[in-house]
């Protein structure tokens, strides 16, 4: 199997597994890449992923790009970047002409209900596995509480930049609009979101309302909320949230102008500055930084996990996260069955 294919394989399995928003995906590429195939250290996936935290995107199709550039170049990056967006474009595209056509998509909600906790389980089980080659001493252990405390008052980028100073610093001792905007807008708003976008979901509906709702007044708050829950709803990164509001403006046109223009500013970042970054790794300095950039990042996961566990309702289904953390950590089941299992349990419960 050449290189391309191979990666053209695994990304479009993963884009189309991948739910629970970024954490989640970048917990299933742990598994695929550390665990199965190991084309990467644990130490060298966390540092790519304080890098793409660094910069702005959809993190987890940032952590495609890298991984894709590292296995061939621009192809490999290309080939991983599209294959890991086009499952959730496809059915984001789908999910928005039931939106329209119908208003609602309550049975696919209920049958994704599983899914959330056996997610937390995933991600939980990635902070064991990166917890322990990084706590070494009982300060790795009051550093890491003190950025989990601070994940929940600062902005992810704020909480990143300051575990990476200190870390240098100790080291020296959602209905159609009549009148939608045109084509060209919707490429530009997207392309300066996508270009400027740091943090989870709820930063990306800040951007949504500030440009599509009090700037332009195209869109109304539940039509944006509604956008938002069909990015969150399918597999793969959230930002396809923009494909949902491209197709409610433009109609098919308008959903894949709107993917493009959001995801185009990431493939750019990766391209240009990851070979600047592998250079770059080698400054003692930067080790340095990165080291509070790895212990930042296994904090902000653990933010997710607590929002993720506060936000699931069903407390039936919360028994399925500590099944699915005992089993990721106790055997080598693949993530995938798990989560075939988890919309398996929804539907049978959707049909009650």
């Amino acid at each position: 199997m050449t290189t391309l294919k191979e990666l053209a394989i695994i990304f479009l399995k993963l884009g189309t597994f991948a739910f629970g928003g970024p954490a989640a995906h970048i917990s299933m590429m742990e598994n695929e890449f550390v665990e199965k195939r190991q084309w990467l250290s644990q130490d060298e996936f966390l540092t790519l992923m304080g890098f793409t935290n660094l910069i702005p995107g959809p993190n987890s199709t940032e952590m495609a790009l890298h991984i894709g550039y590292l296995r061939a170049k621009g192809k490999g990056m290309l080939v991983a970047g599209i294959c890991f967006i086009l499952p959730a474009t496809l059915m984001v595209l789908g999910l928005s002409y039931l939106w329209v056509t119908y208003g609602s998509i309550p049975t696919i909600y209920k049958t994704l209900l599983a899914v959330p906790p056996i997610m937390l389980g995933l991600i939980l089980s990635v902070i064991v596995k990166f917890s322990k080659p990084l706590l070494k001493d009982l300060s790795s252990w009051f550093f890491l509480s003190f950025i989990v405390i601070s994940s929940f008052y600062f902005n992810e980028l704020v909480v990143l930049l300051g575990a990476g100073l200190i870390s240098l610093a100790l080291s020296k001792r959602r209905t159609y609009v009549l009148e939608p905007i045109s084509l060209m807008t919707l490429f530009w708003i997207f392309l300066k979101i996508g270009s400027l976008l740091y943090g989870s979901g709820y930063v990306l509906l800040a951007f949504l309302k500030s440009e599509f709702m009090d700037l332009r007044q195209v869109l109304t708050l539940n039509q944006l909320m509604d956008a938002l829950t069909i990015g969150q709803l399918t597999p793969g990164p959230v930002f396809t949230t923009a494909t949902a509001i491209g197709y409610l403006l433009h109609g098919w046109v308008g959903g894949i102008v709107a993917t493009i223009a959001i995801f185009l500013p990431a493939f750019l970042l990766v391209y240009f500055l990851h070979p600047l970054f592998k250079k770059l790794s080698q400054n003692l300095s930067l080790k340095s930084f990165l080291e509070g950039l790895k212990l930042a990042s296994v904090a902000l996961m653990v933010k997710v996990a607590w929002d993720v566990t506060l936000a699931s309702k069903d407390n039936l289904f919360l028994i399925l996260a500590p099944i699915t953390l005992f089993l990721l950590i106790k055997t080598k089941i693949n993530p995938t069955y798990l989560i075939l299992g988890g919309v398996g349990c929804g539907y049978i419960v959707s049909l009650l």
